[in-house]
C-alpha cells in the first residue's frame, strides 16, 4: 500500500495522544476548500511504501503512541483495514479521518475494535451537501449510515465541520445540529486558506459568526466547541 504523506510528530491529530499523521490519497468529494486537493485528485505523489511506514513505526516506539490516518479518504482504500491491523499489532492506537462515504468499510474497522477514534466531517446541512461537496449530486444515505454507525456504537469520536463563509450560514447548524442531535463531541473548525486550496476567494467567517454557529449547534450536541478560531 503507497503512503503519499506522513508527518512524523503531532500533538493536535489524535486528542490525548502523542501521535504521526498517515495521508493517504485518493477522496471521492471534491470540497473547494479542501487543504489536501492534491491528495484528492491523485496528483500528490506516493512518498513511501507501507513497510517504510513500519519501519518509522518500529523505530519510534516509546516515542509514538498513537497514529493518525487521514487523506484524501482512507476508506476508498481495500488495504486500509490490514493497514491499521498491522498499525494496532505494533502497541500503537489509531485514529480515523473520514469523510462518511463509505459506511460498509467504517462498520467493518468498528465491529474489529480496530479504531480508537474517528473523526468524522459533516460538510454542511443535507440540502448544501453535494454543493459543499464539491459534486453536482450526491446520495447522502451512506454519510447517514456512517453518523448512525458511530453515534450506536463504543468508539470515541467526534463530528466535525470546517465552516467557510461563501458555503454555510446560521440555518445550517440548526439543520446539522438536528441531524446529529445527541452526538458526544462537535467541532467547528474556521476555514484557513493555503496554496493547495483550489478554489480562490473563500474566507473564514468571522469569530462572532463562528460563536454564533457554536451556539445554535449546542443546542442540540452540547459538547459543541470551536477550533482554530481565536
Amino acid at each position: 500500500m503507497m503512503i503519499h504523506g506522513l508527518q512524523k510528530m503531532t500533538l493536535l491529530d489524535f486528542p490525548g495522544r502523542v501521535a504521526c499523521t498517515v495521508f493517504l490519497g485518493g477522496c471521492d468529494f471534491r470540497c473547494p476548500y479542501c487543504h489536501n486537493f492534491e491528495l484528492a485528485d491523485g496528483t500528490a505523489k506516493p512518498v513511501m511504501e507501507d513497510e517504510a511506514l513500519f519501519s518509522f513505526l518500529e523505530k519510534r516506539r516509546g516515542l509514538l503512541d498513537g497514529v493518525a490516518i487521514t487523506g484524501g479518504e482512507p476508506c476508498l482504500h481495500p488495504g486500509l483495514i490490514d493497514l491499521m491491523r498491522r498499525i494496532r499489532a505494533m502497541g500503537y492506537a489509531v485514529k480515523l479521518d473520514t469523510n462518511g462515504a463509505h459506511p460498509d468499510r467504517l462498520q467493518a474497522i468498528l465491529a474489529e475494535g480496530l479504531a480508537d477514534y474517528v473523526a468524522m466531517d459533516i460538510k454542511n446541512s443535507p440540502e448544501k451537501y453535494a454543493r459543499t461537496a464539491g459534486l453536482q449530486a450526491l446520495d447522502l444515505g451512506p454519510v447517514r449510515r456512517s453518523v448512525a454507525l458511530l453515534m450506536g456504537g463504543d468508539v470515541d469520536y467526534e463530528f466535525r465541520t470546517t465552516v467557510v463563509d461563501e458555503l454555510h450560514e446560521a440555518a445550517d447548524f440548526e439543520a446539522i445540529g438536528a441531524w446529529i442531535a445527541g452526538a458526544r463531541r462537535y467541532f467547528l473548525q474556521a476555514f484557513t486558506d493555503r496554496d493547495t486550496v483550489p478554489f480562490a476567494e473563500l474566507h473564514a467567517p468571522s469569530v462572532e459568526k463562528m460563536r454564533e454557529y457554536a451556539a445554535i449547534a449546542a443546542l442540540f450536541v452540547p459538547d459543541t466547541q470551536l477550533r482554530g478560531v481565536e
